[in-house]
Parts: C-alpha cells; structure tokens; sequence
C-alpha cells in the first residue's frame, strides 16, 4: 500500500554567504509544515567554514 504525502517535507537549507564569497556552503536538513509555511524558511544557522553563524535558506 502506497503511503500519502505528508503536510510536513525534508526540505535542505545552504548557506547564503558563503556562497557569495565563493566558499564552501554548508547545508543542513530540517522539516517544515507546509500548510503552516507555504514559502521558503529562513534560519540563522552555524556555518563551520566560516565559524559564525549566517542566514540560511531553503533550496530546491
């Protein structure tokens, strides 16, 4: 029996600063609500490349 999708997605999150001086983004995976959230999430997550904590978003 197949399984229905789901209200709550794997969505993974990079980051937007390291990508604009051309490092490495890190990238982490969360879950959001997509009824509660239809549009993309935005977080202040660690970046261990950069050793600060930077904006994330979500990515396709």
């Amino acid at each position: 029996m197949a399984k229905k999708k789901g209200v709550r997605i794997i969505v993974t999150m990079e980051c937007t600063e390291a990508r604009g001086e051309g490092l490495t983004p890190s990238r982490y995976t969360t879950q959001k609500n997509r009824r509660n959230h239809p549009e993309r999430l935005e977080l202040k997550k660690y970046n261990p490349n950069l050793r600060r904590y930077t904006l994330h978003r979500e990515i396709k």
